[in-house]
């Protein structure tokens, strides 16, 4: 049986300095979540294993999250963060060369002044390196920076990349016709995935409805396919507009129509492919 598995969630200690893309008047985030609460949280929605991700960029938050993950429980991977523009980064990824529960790095690329940050040299030598340790890139943009992303999907034509909450789409501010075209071509690629996940954030999080992401599902289940798309919850994230129940019934209710076969590689096949994830102990 295919597990269950959320392909993309948090865990932190809230520091508003650490933290300052939180909001003050995100009073539910402004908080630690934890291990305990991530257990208690996929257990209700049945959810057999999870990949944690970076929300800081820093060594010790990766070193921290590689610690959970070794403690057993939900966690069956980590992406974390590394200096992917330093020289050092080789050195760096030798020290973590032999644990096996570090899976990929990501760079918070959605929050660089210059929206063709993907494209400097320097960083992509560090991400040229990453497939001589089976680890994933994971690609963290706004629609705005697709673009970029074009140009870098095709300079790493055999390292295994994943498109964090479907570029994030412009949803408020109707940005489909913009961002089809830009997804379609990057699904083209096919080193690329892609997650399902973080869509509630990018539309109005008080105010969104499942009709309103629809196209935006649609197009992504067409261009990728269930064999490249994967479930994320971005909880705690996702409690700005939704529980971490409520949006895996949203999106088993979104993949209704399709076989049980298709539906299990969404919610937890892909990932473990992508992810090499090992069985549960």
């Amino acid at each position: 049986m295919t597990p269950r598995i959320d392909s993309h969630h948090h865990l932190w200690r809230f520091d508003p300095l650490e933290y300052g893309w939180i909001g003050r008047d995100e009073h539910p985030l402004r908080r630690d979540f934890g291990p305990a609460e991530l257990e208690a949280v996929a257990a209700e929605a049945n959810i057999d294993g999870t990949i944690a991700v970076q929300a800081r960029q820093s060594l010790e938050e990766t070193r921290r999250l590689l610690s959970l993950a070794a403690d057993g429980g939900r966690i069956r991977g980590v992406t974390g963060w590394m200096p992917l523009a330093s020289p050092a980064v080789g050195d760096l990824l030798a020290e973590f060369a032999d644990n096996r529960l570090l899976k990929g790095l990501r760079h918070v690329v959605q929050d660089e002044p210059d929206d063709d940050f993907l494209l400097g040299r320097e960083f992509n030598r560090g991400v040229d390196l990453l497939r001589n340790h089976n680890l994933i890139y994971e690609i963290l943009v706004y629609q705005r920076q697709l673009p970029s992303v074009e140009r870098f999907v095709k300079l790493h034509s055999d390292q295994p990349l994943v498109l964090d909450h479907l570029g994030k789409p412009a949803i408020r501010q109707s940005g489909f016709a913009e961002w089809a075209p830009l997804i379609r071509r990057l699904a083209e690629f096919p080193n690329l995935a892609c997650k399902l996940s973080g869509l509630v954030t990018e539309a109005d999080p008080v105010r969104w409805t499942p009709e309103e992401l629809t196209p935006y599902i649609e197009t992504v289940l067409e261009a990728f396919g269930p064999e490249r798309l994967m479930f994320g919850s971005d909880w705690p994230v996702c409690l700005r507009g939704v529980s971490y129940r409520g949006w895996v019934e949203t999106v088993e209710t979104f993949t209704e129509r399709l076989s049980p076969c298709e539906r299990a590689m969404i919610m937890g096949g892909t990932a473990v492919r992508v992810y090499g994830l090992a069985p549960a102990p």
